[in-house]
Parts: C-alpha cells; structure tokens; sequence
C-alpha cells in the first residue's frame, strides 16, 4: 500500500506529539522498594542510639546479637547473614570485634568439627537482656502513630511479603529447612 503524503505527515505529526508528551516518570516516593528502604534506614538509625552510643556497637555487631540472643542454640555465621541480609565479610568484621570483646563465643559444632558455631558469652547474654526491652521500648514509640489494629495489619502485610519473596520468617523454619 502506497503512502501518500497525507499519511506521511500525519505519521509525522503523531510521532511529534508523542515526544512533546512528557514520559512517565518513576515517583521514588511512591515507589515501595524505595519506601522500604529508606524507612528502614530510619528506623535502624533511631534504634541505633540504644546501643551504638551507650555500648560503642555498630548495626551489624548488633544484628550478631540479636540474632544469637533470641535463639536458644548456637549457631553459623552464615546463618547470621542469610537471617539479617547483611553481607557474610560484614558480619564476618563484626564477628571477630565481638569475639575480641568476649561478647561471643565459637563452639564446635558437634555435627561436624570442621565447622564452629557462635553464641553468646555471659556478658553477651547480659548486653542483650539489658538492650532488648530498650530496643522493645523504642519500637513502640516509633509505631505509636498506629493503632493497635492497625499495628497488626502492618505485621501482617509485612509478613506476606515477606513470603512472596520466600523469606525465612523464624528460626524454627530456618532450622527445620536447614536453609542456613
């Protein structure tokens, strides 16, 4: 089918128009990856005062511990990062000032004695038990602009998404899969 020169110009005209429309844009601040991230950095901040600057701990020296407080067993570095999604040489930096401070300690693992586990020393047990009802404390007062229905919801929402993404949401899941 021949063009005419009609067709050529309203061709051209569409193809004009469609330039000077403006181009979709992505929104960050409507963007919930982005959302997450960054309220999570905020959020990670404000805890951080509890124990960064009363007992010199970074995040991820934290993470170590919150990890190895709430379990009842020891456990690997490994899992440690594959828990908190923080890099193994992070974690692996913030194991070793931990086991300089005596807050950890190696065990064998008796499964297999080529492999260690960590857990808390006693003075680590009791940084945690003296940190976690302040870390408790401080996260009610950031959710304190949400009811408690509404608090709820969030874990809820939180906790679905976590599982669309296939992510482990409690040590018993991880030890029963033996995924870390």
């Amino acid at each position: 089918m021949a063009r005419t020169s009609s067709d050529i110009a309203l061709k051209a005209r569409e193809a004009g128009e469609a330039s000077a429309r403006p181009k979709p844009r992505l929104d960050l601040f409507k963007f919930v990856p982005f959302r997450l991230n960054r309220l999570a950095a905020e959020v990670s901040s404000a805890l951080s005062v509890e124990y960064q600057e009363r007992h010199g701990l970074d995040i991820p020296a934290w993470r170590v511990i919150a990890t190895l407080g709430f379990r009842n067993d020891a456990c690997s570095a490994q899992f440690i990062a594959q828990c908190t999604r923080t890099h193994k040489s992070t974690i692996s930096r913030a194991v070793t000032a931990l086991l300089n401070d005596d807050l950890i300690e190696r065990v064998e693992n008796e499964a297999d004695r080529r492999e260690f586990r960590l857990q808390l020393t006693k003075k680590g047990r009791a940084l945690y038990e003296e940190l976690f009802p302040q870390l408790l404390r401080r996260e009610d007062e950031i959710l304190a602009c949400l009811s408690v229905q509404e608090r709820r919801q969030l874990s809820a929402l939180l906790g679905k998404i976590e599982q669309s993404l296939d992510l482990i949401q409690t040590s018993e899941e991880a030890d029963a899969k033996q995924a870390y």
